[in-house]
């Protein structure tokens, strides 16, 4: 069934992959972005190409997470269009590298803003939608690091997406008497493909992070990032995110899984991940509220 679609941070990597894999399986996509205007014009140009090639419902929308008044009038101007919103894709993020030490507090909370915060943003303003209906999915792009193997020099990203993770969690026990189904989708560290690593931030304290470069981690950031990347499958593919993406929205409402891993290189989330949401699901057993493991069907 066509859905109407919105995901996060779809500029590039994983976003902009599952737009283009949503949109070719038959779906209302819009492929959100800041400055569509200035300097994602360029990607706001080849997501009307790819539409107009591909003959697919492939939209471009202005949606700054980081700004409020940006996500209200961005998911507004969806639901204006589309007298509806079935699908939200929480997708935008940003990664960082370096001693976490080296880090500011406030590179810290920037950090937080973009991969934490800017959930909260664009659920306040698309929440009330989807609780109207009375259906709907809210869809996470979580990380293996959040519980997984945890290599050096990657904290604060670590960090910021334990926290979404959880949030995601959450969110989840109080959005199924609305309706409103949760899936959380657990990419593994793609060295390639995306441009996370590429892009990544570095430590604004040049100094402290120097004491480190020449001193007993001397080598630990190459021995880290070549460390990852060996791990890494040589047909390991970004490209399969997007699939489990485009799989996992699907498949029948109240039949999706909480999680899905897509992780090649296997670095233990999953087993954890499978630990802790066993152990989630017998608490609410225990206080009585086992009817929020699954969203109800209203109507």
């Amino acid at each position: 069934m066509q859905q109407v679609i919105v995901i996060t941070g779809a500029s590039s990597g994983f976003g902009a992959l599952a737009a283009r894999a949503l949109a070719d399986a038959g779906h209302i996509v819009y492929a959100s972005m800041r400055e569509t205007k200035g300097r994602n014009a360029p990607q706001v140009a080849e997501a009307a190409r790819y539409a107009a090639e591909h003959k697919v419902d492939l939209r471009s929308v202005e949606l700054d997470v980081a700004a409020a008044d940006s996500v209200d009038a961005g998911i507004a101007s969806i639901i204006a269009a589309c007298g509806r919103l079935d699908v939200v894709i929480h997708n935008a993020g940003h990664m960082s590298f370096g001693p976490a030490e080296a880090f500011t507090p406030e590179q810290f909370a920037q950090l937080y803003d973009i991969n934490v915060l800017s959930t909260q943003r664009v659920n306040r303003a698309a929440l009330p939608q989807l609780r109207k209906q009375g259906k709907g999915l809210v869809m996470w792009i979580s990380s293996s690091s959040a519980r997984g193997g945890t290599p050096p020099y990657l904290s604060p990203y670590f960090a910021a997406k334990a926290a979404m993770d959880s949030l995601a969690v959450s969110y989840a026990g109080e959005l199924a008497r609305w309706g409103i189904e949760t899936s959380i989708i657990v990419p593994g560290a793609f060295t390639k493909g995306t441009n996370h690593f590429a892009h990544s931030g570095a430590p604004a304290d040049k100094a402290r992070a120097a004491e480190y470069d020449n001193g007993p981690y001397a080598g630990v950031p190459q021995q880290a990032l070549q460390g990852l990347a060996a791990l890494e499958p040589a047909d390991a593919d970004a490209g399969s995110v997007a699939d489990a993406i485009v799989a996992v929205i699907g498949m029948p409402f109240g039949s999706r899984p909480l999680r899905t891993h897509i992780d090649p290189s296997q670095d233990g989330c999953e087993i954890v991940n499978g630990v802790a949401d066993r152990v989630r699901s017998e608490m609410f057993r225990r206080i009585g509220l086992e009817d929020l493991l699954r969203p109800k069907v209203i109507g």
